[in-house]
């Protein structure tokens, strides 16, 4: 195939994902061929159950190279799922389903026909079982990739996370320079490479206002000098900043890029600013990974009234790239 397909891992079988899915490719139209990776049968049962219908192709993973590929009808790769009703509750029943579906897409990228994959939004406690912190370094151990970044990225406005998904008591003990300079070289690189610019990033204290009554200042002690160094490497960076105020529209505005030291310091803000217009976008592996921003939203499962934007754009973002 010319045109390598973008590979879609449906994720947890009890979510909305079916339901955005069907919606993404009636609304819009694409020219990279999309490969669905999932459950025919349970496929079938919510396109029913949901009233939204759309003709499904059956694809054989050891032929993809013979096949021309539109997206007229559902490209399926089918992986096995026992169900008999189109929504039950999440368990760790899909945990095999869900990583089967992984394996199928890590050997087609593996073998190099395709760089692009999309997963639909999986249950991490249940999933990971605590074996990762997140989806992002689940796949990035499929890969060995040790240096890694979640971007949760909007084209006005990016957020990274420098700690992922980890205990607040803990972010301070696992902020240090080197992973610092590990997140913005791969920002970097990520805008240079798919943007076609050099991003200016700005970086949150940690601390209320970048101060501490204590001792030791992480921003002080970390921050400032990592930002120092990497402006001295011609990086567009500064900080640190006080992260209740760079956030207001006259200070972000001034920034590609915003890297907070835990999860909710910038996902919050980011969610609240752009709601489902946003992507999260791991940085660091040799392929492009996107997923949409949110969870299964169990809560709104089977009454069709979902938001498809995210993965509209995840998908966008990938058929431009």
């Amino acid at each position: 195939m010319k045109n390598k397909p973008i590979l879609i891992v449906a994720g947890e079988p009890n979510s909305v994902f079916f339901e955005i899915f069907i919606k993404s490719i009636k609304l819009k139209k694409f020219k990279t061929p999309l490969i669905l990776i999932a459950s025919e049968k349970l496929l079938k049962l919510q396109m029913k159950y949901l009233n939204l219908n759309k003709r499904i192709k059956n694809i054989k993973v050891d032929e993809l190279n013979k096949y021309k590929l539109n997206n007229k009808k559902i490209n399926l790769i089918n992986i096995d799922y026992k169900i008999n009703r189109p929504f039950e509750k999440i368990s760790s029943k899909s945990n095999k389903y869900i990583e089967n579906s992984f394996e199928v897409a890590f050997d087609i990228i593996k073998n190099g026909n395709s760089n692009k994959l999309i997963n639909g939004p999986i249950s991490k406690s249940t999933f990971l079982n605590k074996k990762y912190l997140g989806i992002t370094e689940y796949i990035c151990s499929k890969f060995s990739i040790k240096e890694n970044a979640m971007l949760i990225f909007n084209k006005k406005l990016a957020v990274c996370p420098l700690t992922t998904h980890v205990p607040i008591k803990l972010v301070s003990n696992k902020i240090n320079k080197r992973l610092i300079f590990e997140k913005v070289s791969l920002i970097n690189n990520f805008y240079k490479k798919n943007i076609g610019k050099i991003p200016k990033i700005g970086v949150l204290g940690l601390n209320p206002h970048c101060e501490s009554t204590l001792k030791r200042n992480e921003d002080d002690a970390i921050l400032r000098p990592s930002i120092k160094n990497l402006k001295n490497l011609k990086y567009k960076i500064s900080g640190p900043y006080a992260a209740d105020t760079l956030f207001l529209k006259q200070n972000r505005k001034k920034f590609d890029v915003i890297i907070g030291m835990y999860h909710d310091q910038v996902l919050t803000p980011l969610k609240t600013l752009f709601e489902y217009d946003a992507i999260n976008v791991t940085l660091g592996l040799p392929f492009i990974r996107i997923s949409p921003d949110h969870g299964p939203n169990e809560k709104m499962m089977g009454k069709n009234i979902s938001n498809p934007l995210s993965l509209i754009r995840a998908i966008e973002f990938m058929d431009k790239n």
